[in-house]
């Protein structure tokens, strides 16, 4: 099944996510952020460890 296919048949149990992120020692909804925080949020990138093979 296609994604669109998937958001269409599921549309009504679907609600608003509000996305929180760490600012300045406190944590702030990414929302109320102004245009330039909004982008370099979504410009991130997430570290990722690798799992140590013994």
């Amino acid at each position: 099944m296609k994604t669109d296919a998937i958001l269409n048949t599921h549309s009504a149990k679907r609600t608003k996510c509000v996305v929180y992120t760490r600012v300045m020692g406190y944590h702030r909804p990414v929302e109320s952020f102004n245009i330039g925080k909004k982008q370099e949020h979504k410009d991130r990138i997430h570290f990722c460890e690798d799992k140590k093979v013994s």
